[in-house]
């Protein structure tokens, strides 16, 4: 037994010993400190997969130290306090009422009710005098917005002008000298590169995350989606609270506003999307200048490509947009573009899809002339346009006041495809009410969100223009007729009555 321990006890000073040996002797590998000196600091150098190979990283500023000092504090918190209206039958269900469909079938629609909520998101400043970008969903139709500085200010907030059809919205706070940070060219990023998001997720004040841009030029339709979107894909952490915050460069450039997510799982997945700088800096200008967005039109509807159909469409690739339908007497109509015309530039720039088409068109002013390159039975054709104005989404009367002067209480919005997907409608047309006022006279004429204006006074309306021109003529007193359809089958006349 004595043995035993005394040749293990040899044995581990032996092995001891040739291990200390071997370590001295052993060429030193390269360690790269944690610690950075952001002075001068050097570009990583990244081991290839072949040993001989080594790859230097582009960007030299890998500092997010000092990119997240240069940016926190112009990025401030918000939070809005919001009127909410909800249906309700009386009852205060736990869950939502499970009978709601059958009560409405054979009923009509429920009584409304109101409660206040409070919506928190992020938002940045974008000059000293204190104005502030953000998403619209983190100010819409608030009653009170606070905002809240890096160093625990607190301002009452004005907000400027908002725009749904990008989801973003410009405020305005009472200060001077305020640190700010500047749009950068989103254009101009690319796939790979890293960013950094900051924002106030789940109510944690000026959080920064690191991630890369993973896509560019991201589209897709939902819901709680903007119309307009071509959006920037980053797996910076993003989540609930992140909205309106901003995503940059390692320049401190602000390249997206953080807008939406993808997730299975109402937390972060790693899919996160940011409205490009470039689309948001055109939207700022409008609302800071003018209060509201103004946008060119070309009066086409239009699709993107598919595969089996580029044969037929005499074209080599799948690229641009397939002109389904054009507007008479709409710019693209004066322009001479036709049905089947494949629309493959756009006042210099390339179109990849449809999407792509309408989000160069809605940036372009109007009253500008330009160049539309399109394919036409296998041929190249050059045609001129001057763009009309784009018509938005409005709140009848109050919304075009200076146009009709008359404050209907309800919210219009032309029933798009999209849109009538979104609302459970298999036609498109018509005029979508997605807001009465509770006492207006819209309300008082039977009207409710969710119901499509066919007809007033007997003449199809399609566009706010249609409307505004007949509400222009009348006068006060009068009533209008109103044909109204109220989910698939369901039509009835309304009549309401001018203020």
């Amino acid at each position: 037994m004595k043995k035993l321990i005394v040749i293990s006890i040899i044995s581990f000073f032996l092995g001891a010993a040739v291990y200390g040996l071997f370590f001295v002797y052993l060429p030193k590998s390269k360690i790269i400190s944690s610690e950075i000196n952001t002075e001068s600091i050097q570009p990583p150098t990244v081991i290839a997969s072949s040993p001989s190979q080594t790859v230097k990283l582009s960007d030299p500023n890998l500092s997010f130290v000092k990119v997240a000092e240069k940016v926190a504090p112009a990025v401030v918190n918000i939070v809005s306090t919001k009127r909410v209206r909800v249906t309700s039958w009386g009852g205060d269900w736990f869950f939502e009422d499970p009978f709601e469909d059958w009560w409405r079938r054979f009923f009509g629609f429920p009584e409304e009710r109101e409660y206040k909520e409070k919506v928190g998101g992020s938002g940045f400043i974008i000059d000293p005098q204190g104005y502030i970008v953000t998403n619209n969903h983190v100010v819409q139709d608030a009653e009170k917005v606070v905002v809240t500085t890096l160093d625990g200010k607190e301002f009452k907030a004005e907000i400027i002008g908002t725009d749904p059809k990008t989801d973003l919205a410009l405020l305005k706070i009472k200060g001077k000298n305020l640190p700010y940070i500047k749009f950068g060219d989103s254009d101009s990023i690319k796939v790979g590169e890293w960013v950094l998001a900051i924002g106030n997720p789940f109510g944690l004040s000026h959080t920064v995350t690191a991630g890369i841009i993973s896509a560019k030029g991201r589209h897709f339709e939902g819901k709680n989606v903007p119309e307009l979107n071509d959006f920037i894909q980053t797996d910076a952490a993003i989540n609930k609270g992140n909205s309106g915050g901003p995503l940059v460069n390692m320049k401190g450039e602000v390249i997206g506003i953080t807008s939406n997510i993808y997730t299975p799982t109402g937390g972060n997945v790693g899919i996160g999307f940011a409205i490009p700088s470039n689309m948001a800096r055109a939207v700022i200008k409008d609302l800071k200048e003018k209060g509201r967005v103004i946008r060119g039109y070309l009066g086409v509807y239009v699709q993107d490509i598919k595969a089996e159909a580029l044969k037929s469409l005499k074209l080599k690739k799948k690229v641009g947009a397939l002109v389904a339908k054009v507007e008479p007497d709409s710019p693209a109509d004066r322009a001479g573009i036709k049905r089947y015309d494949v629309i493959i530039e756009f006042n210099g720039v390339k179109i990849r899809d449809s999407n792509h088409l309408k989000v160069k068109v809605a940036e372009t002013p109007p009253g500008k002339e330009v160049k539309i390159k399109v394919i036409r039975d296998g041929k190249e054709k050059i045609l001129t346009a001057i763009l009309g104005e784009l018509e938005s989404e409005g709140e009848v009367g109050r919304g075009y006041k200076s146009k009709a002067r008359r404050d209907l209480g309800m919210r219009l919005t032309p029933l798009t495809p999209r849109i009538a997907r979104e609302y459970g409608y298999s036609f498109a047309g018509g005029l979508l009410i997605t807001y009465v006022r509770r006492g207006s006279p819209a309300f008082e004429a039977g009207l409710r969100a969710g119901d499509v204006i066919i007809e007033v006074n007997r003449r199809e309306v399609n566009t706010l223009r249609d409307f505004n021109n007949i509400l222009r003529k009348a006068k006060s007193g009068d009533v209008l007729i109103l044909l109204i359809r109220r989910g698939e089958t369901g039509e009835f006349i309304a009549y309401l009555r001018i203020p």
